[in-house]
C-alpha cells in the first residue's frame, strides 16, 4: 500500500510539480525576471555550502560571485527581496498542486473514514453499538484567529482556482493563474483588524463547510440512520474566535464582537438563499414552489433589510413546502429539500459559534475596579467581592468606567442580544484563559449578575482554560471546589449538568516542554473524568491545539484514537488556525475527510476496545519518570542564561509582530523587556521552526530515554513504545518535528563567542533524541512510517532552503550592524511568510 501511494505521489505530485515549475520559470514577471533562471544556482550553493560547513554569509557572498554581476549592496538586496517572492509562489503552486492531488491519494474506504468504520462494524457486530455512540457523540472545529496564516485573501482565492485548473489539467488556466499569482502582492500593507480576520475565515465557511459538512452529515444518515436511529444534527459542529477572543488583543472590543457576530448570521443567510436558488430550479411544482419563493423573499430581506428571521421559521416554511411535495408531488426531488432542511438544522442562523475570551488576569481588575466602585472597600478577599457582587442584584453601568473594564461589561450586556438574533448557539460560551483559581470562574458568573441578567437568564457555559504547568496540576482542586459551590452547582444543572473545560497544549509545551506537557494533559483529564462522573457531570474536554507537534497538533487522529476508557470521550474539540486551515481543512475533500478522521477517532475508541490504549500502571509509572526527566532538562535550558537573548539576537522572534499577519500583538504585556512568561506560543515555537531547530517538539525527551538507557532499562522503553498507542502517538509526533529541524543552517553558531555553548546543548539533545527514537522504532530514517508526508516535507524543504539561506545571511549582518540594517530587517520579516507557509503546520 505505501509503495503505491508513494509512486502515486511521485506521478500527480512530484511530477506535475516539475511540469509546471518549468513553466512558472519561463513566465513573463515584472520585476522578476531570470529569477528561476538563478534559483537552482542559490539552492546548490546552498545545499553543497551547508554540507561543506559553510556560512548562510559565506552561501550567499559566493552565489552573488559566482552567477551575478551585481556590484552594490542595494542591487544585491533587491534580488533577495525578489527570490523570496519567486519562492513565495512556488510554495503556492506545491500546495495547489499536493491539495488538487488529495481525492486521488485518498479513497473513502480508507482507515479513519465513515465507510471504513461501518464496514469494521458489520464484521464485529457492533452496529448497534456505534449507533447508540453516535447519538451523544460530536465533533467540534473551533477556528482561532492565531497569526500563522501568510496567504492574503487574494491569494487563496487564486489557490483555490489553481487547485481546480490542476484537477483539469488545464494548461491555459494555469498559465493564466501562474501569471496572476507572479503580480498579486503577497503581503498586506497593514496589520489585518478583528473583523479582516473573521470575514477571512468566513469565506471557508461559506464556500467549503457549508457543503464539506452538509455533505457528510448526508453520507453518515445514509450509512448508519435506520427507521429506529436518527443522526443529531449538531454531530458536526463548528465554533469562532476571530472578533471573540480578547486575550491579549486590545483590537477586539465589544463593537467588533458584535460585528462578527451579524457577519456569521448574513453569511449563512447568503448560503440558504445561493442553496435554495438550485433547489428552487428542480421543485418548481405549483404550490411548493410558491412557498420557496416566500422563503427566498424572506431570507433576502433578513440578508439586505436586516428582517430577524429565526431558523424555526425558515424549517416552518421547508416543512410547509415538504408536505405539500409529498401529498402532490409524489415526492418528487424530496431528497433536495430533505438536504436543505439537514443544513438549515446544522447551521441555525449562527454558521459556528462565536466564542468570548478574555485573561483571568484582566477579569480580577475588572471585579477589583467594580467592587471598589460600589463598596469601597480596599481590604476584601477575592472571594468575598465575587460573592458580594453575585448577591448585589443591582445592574451596573459601564460609563462609570473605562477601557478594559467597560469593554468588558459591554460585551457580557450584549450577549442576551447575540443570543436573541443568532440563536442560542450562536454565542453561549465565556472562556477564561490562564485559569488556576474558583474566582476566576466565579468572576464571570459576577459579571454576569452586575450586567442586570437575572440567574435564569444566564444561559452560557464557563468554560475554564487550564494552559500552564501549575493550572494543569491544579485543575482537579478547581473544579471539585466549584462542583461543590451552591451557586455554581446551580448554573450547572441550568446547564443539564455539562461542563466544558479547554485545557492548553501551546502554552503547556511552551512552560514544561514536550512529554511533560502531553503527561500533565493527559492526567488532567483523567483526574477531571472522574471527578466529573463522581458530581454526575458530563465533561467535555476543550482541547487548544497549534499545527505542529510542539502546540498539540502533528497526528491528530493518532492522538485521539489513542486515549484510553479513563478519560471522558463525550466529544472532540479542537482548535484549528492559521496553515491548518488552509492545509487540513483548506478545501471540500480534505476538509470532509479530516472530520471524519476525528469523528471516527473518538467513535471507535469506544466501542471498539483495544488494550493498547488503557495506560497499565507499570506503564504509567515509567511515563511519569520520562516526563520528570525531561521536564528537568527542559526547564534548565529555559532557566539557562541565553535562553531569551539566544530567541531576541539570533531568531526571528522580534519579526514576528512586523509580519501584518494577525491584529494580536505577539506578546502579553506592554513591557518593552520581554520576559518568557509573557511571550506568545505561536512567535516562540515558530521561531524555533524559522531557525529550522524545532527544539520544544523534542527537547528533553531524547535524554529522559538515554538515562534510562544508560541504567539497563531501555527494554522497559521498547515495551512501553510497543504497548502503548498514546506513547507511540507521543515519540512518532516528536520525530515528526526532528524531521522538519536542520542544524546546518545554523552550525555557523556553534562557534559563536556568547551563543556557541547554548547551540551546542540544543544540537547534543537533538542528536541524541533522534539516535534513540530510531533505535527504538526500529526506523532508518525520521517518518519512515508516513512516506507520503516524508517526500512532501522534502519537496518543501528542498523549495525553501535558499529562503532560509536569505534569511540567515540578513540575520548575521543585522548583528554584526553591516550595511543598510532597515533592508536586511525587512528581508527577514519577509522571509517569515514563504517558510511558515511551507512547513504547513510550524507555528
Amino acid at each position: 500500500m505505501h509503495q503505491n501511494r508513494t509512486e502515486q505521489f511521485r506521478q500527480i505530485v512530484e511530477n506535475k510539480f516539475q511540469i509546471y515549475n518549468a513553466l512558472f520559470m519561463s513566465l513573463p514577471y515584472d520585476k522578476m525576471s531570470n529569477i528561476g533562471m538563478l534559483l537552482p544556482f542559490l539552492y546548490e550553493e546552498s545545499k553543497n555550502g551547508y554540507n561543506a560547513g559553510k556560512t548562510p554569509e559565506e552561501i550567499i557572498e559566493e552565489f552573488f560571485k559566482n552567477h551575478t554581476e551585481l556590484e552594490n549592496e542595494e542591487q544585491k538586496t533587491e534580488l533577495l527581496f525578489k527570490i523570496i517572492q519567486y519562492i513565495e509562489r512556488q510554495v503556492v503552486l506545491f500546495d495547489s498542486i499536493e491539495d488538487a492531488a488529495f481525492p486521488s491519494m485518498h479513497s473513502a474506504g480508507d482507515k479513519g473514514t465513515v465507510s471504513n468504520m461501518y464496514d469494521h462494524a458489520v464484521q464485529d457486530r457492533k452496529l448497534e453499538e456505534i449507533r447508540e455512540k453516535l447519538k451523544d457523540f460530536a465533533v467540534k472545529i473551533v477556528f482561532t484567529a492565531h497569526p500563522t496564516q501568510f496567504y492574503p485573501n487574494s491569494v487563496q482565492r487564486i489557490l483555490h482556482d489553481l487547485r481546480k485548473a490542476i484537477n483539469t489539467d488545464s494548461i491555459t488556466e494555469i498559465d493564466m493563474l501562474l501569471q496572476q499569482l507572479g503580480q498579486t502582492p503577497f503581503v498586506n500593507k497593514e496589520r489585518p483588524t478583528p473583523l479582516d480576520e473573521a470575514l477571512s475565515i468566513i469565506y471557508y465557511l461559506r464556500y467549503v463547510y457549508y457543503d464539506s459538512i452538509g455533505e457528510l452529515f448526508t453520507k453518515i444518515k445514509n450509512i448508519f440512520s435506520d427507521r429506529h436511529f436518527h443522526l443529531r444534527e449538531d454531530i458536526i459542529q463548528l465554533g469562532f474566535w476571530p472578533g471573540g477572543d480578547r486575550d491579549g488583543n486590545p483590537y477586539v472590543t465589544a463593537e467588533i464582537t458584535r460585528k462578527v457576530s451579524e457577519e456569521l448570521r448574513i453569511a449563512i443567510l447568503k448560503s440558504y438563499y445561493e442553496h435554495l436558488k438550485s433547489v428552487r430550479r428542480r421543485i418548481s411544482f405549483r404550490g411548493v414552489a410558491e412557498a420557496l419563493m416566500t422563503l427566498s423573499n424572506d431570507l433576502y430581506a433578513a440578508i439586505f433589510r436586516n428582517k430577524n428571521l429565526t431558523s424555526d421559521e425558515i424549517l416552518g416554511n421547508l416543512y410547509e413546502a415538504k408536505e405539500m411535495l409529498v401529498k402532490n408531488n409524489n415526492s418528487l426531488f424530496i431528497s433536495l429539500l430533505d438536504d436543505f432542511i439537514d443544513r438549515v438544522k446544522i447551521f441555525g442562523t449562527h454558521f459556528a459559534t462565536l466564542d468570548v475570551r478574555q485573561d483571568s488576569r484582566i477579569h480580577q481588575q475588572v471585579i477589583d475596579e467594580v467592587f471598589k466602585f460600589k463598596f469601597n472597600d480596599e481590604n476584601a478577599s477575592n472571594g468575598d467581592k465575587y460573592s458580594k457582587l453575585i448577591s448585589l442584584n443591582e445592574k451596573v453601568d459601564p460609563t462609570h468606567f473605562e477601557n478594559i473594564i467597560k469593554g468588558t461589561l459591554e460585551n457580557v450586556i450584549q450577549i442576551k442580544d447575540i443570543q436573541a438574533a443568532n440563536g442560542h448557539r450562536g454565542m453561549h460560551r465565556y472562556i477564561i484563559s490562564n485559569s488556576d483559581a474558583v474566582k476566576d470562574v466565579m468572576n464571570v458568573y459576577a459579571f454576569f449578575k452586575i450586567c442586570g441578567y437575572s440567574d435564569e437568564e444566564i444561559n452560557i457555559d464557563i468554560v475554564p482554560l487550564f494552559e500552564t504547568m501549575e493550572g494543569l496540576a491544579s485543575a482537579g482542586e478547581v473544579m471539585r471546589d466549584l462542583y461543590s459551590h451552591p451557586v455554581y452547582q446551580k448554573h450547572l444543572a441550568k446547564r443539564g449538568n455539562q461542563q466544558t473545560i479547554m485545557l492548553g497544549f501551546s502554552d503547556g509545551t511552551k512552560d514544561g516542554g514536550y512529554l511533560k506537557a502531553n503527561w500533565e494533559i493527559y492526567k488532567a483529564k483523567e483526574t477531571l473524568t472522574s471527578l466529573s462522573e463522581e458530581h454526575d457531570v458530563k465533561v467535555i474536554f476543550f482541547d487548544g491545539r497549534g499545527g505542529p507537534p510542539a502546540r498539540g497538533g502533528g497526528k491528530t487522529h493518532d492522538f485521539y484514537a489513542s486515549q484510553g476508557n479513563t478519560i471522558a470521550n463525550n466529544q472532540i474539540e479542537l482548535t484549528i488556525q492559521g496553515q491548518t486551515i488552509t492545509s487540513i481543512f483548506g478545501n471540500k475533500e480534505q476538509a470532509q475527510y479530516n472530520f471524519e478522521q476525528l469523528l471516527t477517532a473518538g467513535i471507535e475508541n469506544d466501542v471498539f476496545k483495544d488494550s493498547k490504549k488503557n495506560l497499565t500502571e507499570k506503564e504509567r509509572e515509567l511515563i511519569k519518570e520520562l516526563a520528570e526527566i525531561s521536564y528537568k532538562k527542559y526547564s534548565d535550558l529555559k532557566a539557562h542564561p541565553m535562553f531569551v537573548p539566544y530567541l531576541q539576537e539570533m531568531s526571528t522572534l522580534e519579526y514576528y509582530g512586523k509580519t501584518n499577519i494577525g491584529s494580536r500583538p505577539s506578546k502579553r504585556g506592554g513591557d518593552s523587556e520581554l520576559k518568557f512568561e509573557d511571550l506568545r506560543a505561536i512567535p516562540f515555537v515558530g521561531s524555533w521552526s524559522q531557525l529550522k531547530q524545532n527544539v520544544s517538539g523534542f527537547f528533553g525527551f531524547g535524554f529522559a530515554m538515554n538515562q534510562l538507557k544508560e541504567e539497563g532499562r531501555f527494554n522497559e522503553i521498547k515495551e512501553l513504545y510497543q504497548g502503548s498507542d498514546f506513547f507511540k502517538t507521543l515519540v512518532l509526533n516528536s520525530m515528526m518535528s526532528m524531521n522538519k529541524s536542520y542544524f546546518p543552517l545554523t552550525y555557523y553558531i556553534r562557534k559563536h563567542p556568547k551563543f556557541g555553548e547554548f547551540w551546542n546543548i540544543l544540537f547534543a539533545e537533538y542528536n541524541l533524541s533522534k539516535d534513540i527514537m530510531l533505535e527504538l522504532t526500529g526506523f532508518k530514517l525520521l517518518q519512515e512510517e508516513d512516506p507520503l508526508s516524508r517526500k512532501s516535507v522534502k519537496i518543501r524543504e528542498k523549495i525553501v532552503l535558499p529562503l532560509l539561506s536569505i534569511q540567515q545571511y540578513a540575520l548575521i549582518k543585522i548583528q554584526k550592524q553591516e550595511g543598510n540594517t532597515d533592508a536586511y530587517k525587512k528581508l527577514v520579516t519577509r522571509s517569515l511568510f514563504g517558510n511558515i507557509n511551507a512547513s504547513r503546520n510550524s507555528a
